[in-house]
Formats: C-alpha cells, structure tokens, sequence
C-alpha cells in the first residue's frame, strides 16, 4: 500500500496529505462541537423546571385575576380572558409530573397538579355561579377558590426553591464538566495539530529526500566527482524517473569519459610508438651515414677493389663498385620506414658479395627464400645488422669455414626470417641479456655499420606491436647460432615516418 501511494505522481500525493490532514482536523472539530452543543442543552435544561414553575405561576395569577375581573365586572371580554387563562394554566399543570417518588419536590408537585384541578374546578363553578345570579354560593367558591390558590402559590414558591437547590447543583457540575471538555478539546486539537504537522513532515520528508539526494548527487557531479555514490529510488513519481535518467546520465558520462581516456592513452602511445620508431630509424640512419664516411671502412674498401683490379682486370672492379655503390644507395635510397623482404634480401647479398671480395670468398653464403614473401613489408635496416653482427661474432675468424645461411618463409600469420651462421654461438645468459636490452657489447674489434642488435630489437617491436618478434636460438660454444625475424603478414597500415635528414 505504501509502495503504490509513492508511486503516485507528486501533485497527487501533496493533494491527498493536505486532504488527508484536513479531513481529521475537520472530524475532530465535528465531535467536539457536537460536545459542546450537548453540554450547553443539558446547562439550558437545568433551570428549565424554575422556568415552567415560574410559567405556571404567572398563569395562576392570570386565572385568579380574569375569575376576579369577571365577578366585578361581568364583561364579555373578561369571560373571555378568564376561559383563554384557564384552559393555559390546564395545560402547563398537567404538564406535572405524578409520579411517585421518595424525592420531597416529585410530591410538591404531584399536589401542586391535584390542587390545581381542583382550582379549576372550584374557579369553574364560582364564575358559573356568578352567571346564575347566585351571590352566596359564587362568594363562598371565591373564597375556597382564592384560598386554593394562595395553597398552590405556596407550593410552587417552595418547589421553586428547592428545584433551584438541586438544579444549582446540576449547573455547577456540569459547569465543571464544560471547564474539563474545554481542556480536553484544546489538548485534543493540540495533539492532532502537531500529530498532522509530524504527519505532512513525515510525507514530505519522503517524498523530497530523494530530491535532496539527487541535488548533493549533481552538486557532486558538477565539480567533476563521477565515483560519487548515485542516488537509489524505489517509487515511480517524477522524482523517482528524474533520479533514475540522471543516475543513466552519469554512467554514461562516466564511461564516455573512460573511453575518452583510453582513446587518448591509445592516441598517445601510439604517437609515443611512431617517435620511438622515428628515433630509432634516424639513430640507424645517422649510423649508416657515419659508416658511408668511415676513413678505415672505404680505405679497406677501395683497396679491395684496387688489388681486384689489378688481378682480374675492369670487368670484375666494375660489378664490385657496383655492388658498392648499390649497398651505399640502399641506405640513402630507403630511408623511410617501410620496405620490403626482397629489398632486404637484396642488401644482405650486396654486403656479403663486398665481404666475400674483401676477404677473398671465405664466407659461405646460401639462401632459401618463398617468392611468395618477398613483396611483405617490413623496417628497414633489419636483417644487415644482423648478418654483419653473425659475421663479427660468429665466423669471423673462421676462414672459409664459416657459413651464413638466409631463409624466408611463412610460419602461421607470421613471415619468418632466419640468418644463422656456424660460428662460435651465444651463451644463454649473453642471449636473455639482448632479449631484454641490458647486453653490452665488448670493445669493438671490427668494422661494423654501427647499428646495434638493441636498435634492431626495439624497431622490431614497435613495428609488430609484440615482443616476440625475435627469437635467438644457440646451441652451445661453436654450435652457431640463429636468428628469426618474425615480420606480421597482415600488419597495420602505418603512416610513413619521412626523415628530415637530407644528408
């Protein structure tokens, strides 16, 4: 019941309290006026014998004076007066009560009824007398007539005053109950007077603390605090579809906000990933210029081809300068991010045919490649620092022992891309240390281009979004060792991150 009464629209539950109150207000005004009005008959009734006894003696006069003025007078009218004053004082004397009662005023006027039947009586025959022309018998029933009344006057007179006594009584009792029914209905109207105040505050309270907890709960919510506790509603009202919209209007504020953030955080670490990318990418680029302009590296390198030239002749110094000047165009060539495997591909066997004429053919080289692949992107400066690093470290000082063997091909989504050699290998610990970026290399021994297996790590992770797009796998001292590449098949397209080095 209470449940469907909250339900109500607001108006109609403010109308039914205000309706509610008044309605009790108005009852309980209608029993005490009903009170009041009973008290004040029963208070008009106490003295309402003295007033019929007082009647009844004024009407015994007007007989015993028409009766008087008719025997002196002997008049139409006084015969009138007489009859009209004798039949009045008839009807209030049998008004009497006869009852028998041990009550001294019950007797009074049980007699004072008696006697005034006989007054009339007497009365009666004393004016037909006075008609009749009969002087001695009128005189005589005048006489009894008169003497009777004076009896009833004294017994009316007594009677009045012992009903006053007694009525005295009855007046100043009920004087005193009216006193006590006053103080009743004030204490009465004052209890349902607060009773309606505690009532209406009651139902208001209910009614508008939902509304209270819904302004504290969007005060909250304007200074920013979403993890605010929301306001619950159990009814229907306007309140309640006000509280519930607003309580669906900050989640979905609150998770609008969250996904904003996660955008942003998205957003950010993406651009964090591209700066980190175009870092790398101009770290390796820049080395690649300093190796293009290494005295050390170009004078073993254009020695090379000088004693070529002079053992074999224009055509062979030809296709060396060649592969030369392809190896160096690559890194001014490719300097943005993306390429593909075949151009990869492409520089790892410039460099190995420019090491393989610097050292006389002493490194073995072969590859294995799916055709299929060769046209994936991947970043660039990938696999050379790779296969330079395997011949610094692994077959360097093997002779024409050591081998290096390039393989391309699909493993699930991934495009997988292996340089292993046959050299010395890597310990576990060396392996864990480059996976995780803290090795650090010893003093160089070597020309190198300078880029580090760290730079090519990092780029690698960048690019697929994943860590685990190297693997390094070694057997053991002077088992070889080998490194894969895992490039994405169906990688995201990336905006080409343009180099602003020109050099």
């Amino acid at each position: 019941m209470k449940t469907r009464f909250f339900d109500k629209p607001l108006h109609f539950k403010i109308i039914l309290v205000c309706a509610i109150t008044n309605v009790i207000v108005f009852v309980v005004n209608i029993f005490l006026i009903l009170g009041i009005n009973s008290m004040s008959n029963d208070m008009e009734m106490a003295y309402l014998d003295n007033r019929q006894l007082s009647e009844l003696s004024s009407s015994l006069s007007d007989v015993q004076d028409s009766m008087t003025e008719y025997l002196s007078s002997k008049t139409s009218e006084s015969l009138e007066n007489y009859y009209r004053s004798a039949q009045r004082y008839q009807d209030l004397s049998e008004a009497l009560s006869d009852t028998v009662t041990d009550q001294s005023y019950d007797r009074m006027e049980r007699n004072i009824k008696f006697m005034s039947r006989t007054y009339l009586d007497v009365v009666a025959q004393t004016v037909e007398a006075k008609r009749g022309r009969n002087v001695e018998k009128y005189r005589t029933y005048y006489e009894d007539a008169t003497q009777l009344c004076e009896d009833i006057e004294a017994y009316i007179t007594n009677l009045d005053l012992e009903l006053f006594v007694v009525n005295s009584e009855k007046y100043t009792a009920l004087t005193r109950a009216f006193k006590k029914f006053e103080v009743a209905g004030v204490f009465v109207m004052t209890i349902i007077m607060v009773g309606n105040v505690i009532l209406i505050s009651s139902l208001v309270n209910t009614m508008i603390m939902p509304l209270k907890n819904l302004a504290n709960s969007a005060d909250e919510v304007s200074k920013g605090n979403f993890d605010t506790e929301l306001p619950a509603t159990a009814y229907n009202d306007e309140i309640g579809i006000v509280t519930r919209t607003f309580n669906k209007m900050v989640v979905s504020i609150k998770q609008y906000i969250e996904r904003l953030k996660e955008s942003m955080e998205k957003e950010r670490l993406l651009q964090e990933k591209e700066l980190m990318m175009t870092a790398h990418l101009k770290e390796a680029q820049l080395k690649y210029l300093q190796a293009q302009i290494n005295p050390h590296f170009l004078f073993n390198t254009l020695n090379a081809g000088a004693q070529l030239a002079m053992m074999e002749g224009a055509d062979k110094t030809y296709e060396y300068v060649q592969t030369v000047a392809d190896f160096f165009r690559y890194n001014v060539k490719n300097n943005k991010n993306d390429v593909t495997v075949s151009e990869e591909v492409e520089l790892v066997d410039n460099y190995i045919h420019i090491l393989n004429v610097r050292f006389s053919g002493d490194i073995g080289y072969e590859k294995q490649i799916d055709k299929r692949l060769l046209d994936i992107k991947m970043p660039s400066m990938i696999l050379q620092p790779i296969v330079e690093n395997a011949v610094n470290h692994g077959i360097r000082e093997m002779g024409d022992k050591g081998k290096i063997s390039l393989k391309v091909y699909r493993d699930a989504e991934d495009v997988c891309i292996s340089v292993a050699d046959n050299g010395k290998g890597i310990a576990k610990e060396e392996i864990d240390r480059i996976l995780d970026g803290s090795y650090e290399p010893r003093e160089q021994q070597y020309d190198n281009n300078g880029i580090g297996l760290d730079n090519v790590i990092s780029r690698l992770r960048l690019y697929a979004e994943r860590r685990d797009v190297v693997e390094i796998h070694s057997q053991g001292e002077n088992m070889g060792c080998e490194f894969i590449v895992r490039i994405p098949r169906q990688k995201k397209e990336v905006s080409n991150v343009q180099s602003d080095d020109r050099g």
